[in-house]
């Protein structure tokens, strides 16, 4: 066990626990304790208590002083700047144009940082304002942006009960509401019946969700059946929750009348009951619809086929005999068909070897034969141009293996067309065989 003290910063907000140290401390004290963020001024919201250590996040802050009057009186000068902090905001809000409220300004006790709280439909980017509110205030500033619901509860306001909100009077944290809760409760599921100023599902659902659960759970449902002390029964039409009466429609003499009873007096199934047993039913009657079938439950309550009785009840008839006979004869066949089917493709393996063989042989040959001229090809390939209209194969075999003589002969080309053709300079002219005519 250990002893802590709840001291809440705010007038609304969460009670967080501190060590309260050799302090004798009560509910509405002020008192100045350590944070992560350096010294704050907070409120007492409860006495000094004992707790389990594990319902504590160690380490604990420490209760650093109780508050002093000059303590009280920077906490009230703090207020006055806050208010003037509120109003420059605004302006530099509207000069920069952004789409968010400003909801409440905050300055930290000692005067290390300033606190904005704004709204926003988005995000917004609020660089700049933030390099304008430094160069005014000279210190660290911090915007965060909250929900609805925190607004609401930081402004404050009155409920359509008339009361002051709850959120903003007494109720430290946000709590999950349903629609659930408002069905049953059976309020009406209007929206502005059941929405609170935050446009949210009201918090004080919650808060009686528990005994109209308890309440319901007394009384029958609307359309079951009921039945009364002195063994008239009735559909069940109306029930009044909050004083737990039951009106039933009851046929007396062949008309229909409709009388009303307390809950206590008659006797029907409760719908924690009922639906704690729902599903026993359901599991009950698909085990019956499964015992018609001739099938069973197993240990793990998965249905077990009934099929391996019928099957012994045909081998006690002689059908377990058949059933051998065709499973040998089936045997056989596949054996057979396995036999048969082997030697078809060790059959068509050894053609597909051969035939591979044959190609592969005949592929090599045709290799062998084509490489043959291969390095003749290489050493000169015969351009278009220079093939001649006639010749014999001595000829052009002599073109395709000399090539010296080849170049030999294509030069005269080239300085016949840069000096004119070989009769003008006394040179004997080429025939059509390559050969110089020596007329």
């Amino acid at each position: 066990m250990i002893r802590i003290v709840g001291v809440r910063f705010r007038d609304t907000g969460k009670s967080y626990y501190f060590d309260p140290k050799d302090f004798q401390l009560r509910a509405g004290m002020h008192v100045v304790v350590e944070t992560v963020h350096g010294p704050e001024y907070g409120t007492v919201s409860g006495g000094i208590r004992e707790m389990e250590d594990d319902k504590i996040t160690q380490p604990l802050k420490a209760v650093l002083r109780i508050a002093t009057p000059e303590d009280d009186e920077r906490v009230a000068v703090n207020r006055v700047r806050e208010k003037e902090a509120m109003v420059i905001c605004k302006e530099k809000i509207r000069r920069h144009e952004l789409e968010m409220k400003l909801i409440d300004v905050e300055y930290a006790f000692d005067n290390s940082k300033i606190l904005f709280y704004f709204t926003a439909d988005g995000r917004i980017d609020f660089r700049e304002l933030v390099k304008d509110l430094a160069s005014v205030f000279r210190t660290r500033i911090e915007l965060r942006q909250i929900g609805v619901r925190d607004e609401t509860k930081i402004l404050g306001g009155i409920g359509i009960c008339g009361r002051p909100l709850c959120c903003s009077t007494w109720l430290s944290d946000f709590v999950p509401v349903s629609i659930k809760m408002a069905k049953e409760q059976n309020l009406s599921l209007n929206p502005t019946k059941i929405s609170g100023l935050c446009g949210r599902l009201m918090c004080c659902l919650k808060n009686e969700e528990a005994t109209y659960e308890y309440l319901n759970s007394r009384l029958p449902a609307v359309g079951d059946t009921a039945a009364t002390a002195d063994g008239m029964e009735g559909v069940v039409t109306e029930v009044n929750v909050l004083r737990q009466r039951v009106k039933l429609m009851v046929d007396h003499d062949g008309n229909k009348e409709l009388h009303e009873f307390p809950a206590e007096e008659l006797t029907f199934q409760s719908r924690k009951r009922r639906d704690k047993k729902g599903g026993d039913r359901a599991d009950r009657g698909s085990e019956e619809r499964r015992e018609a079938r001739g099938e069973q439950t197993r240990k793990d309550g998965r249905p077990e086929s009934g099929k391996k009785d019928r099957r012994e009840n045909r081998g006690e008839n002689g059908q377990g005999e058949q059933r051998e006979e065709r499973g040998e004869g089936r045997k056989s066949r596949r054996e057979d068909r396995g036999e048969n089917g082997r030697r078809e493709r060790e059959e068509r393996g050894e053609g597909q070897r051969d035939r591979r063989e044959d190609r592969g042989e005949n592929g090599r040959r045709e290799r062998r034969e084509d490489g043959a001229g291969r390095p003749e090809r290489r050493k000169f390939r015969e351009r278009p141009s220079d093939r001649t209209a006639a010749g014999g194969e001595e000829n052009q075999g002599q073109e395709a293996g000399d090539r010296g003589e080849g170049f030999e002969k294509r030069r005269p080309r080239r300085r016949r067309h840069e000096r004119g053709t070989g009769e003008e300079n006394g040179s004997a002219p080429v025939t059509d065989g390559g050969e110089r005519s020596h007329e």
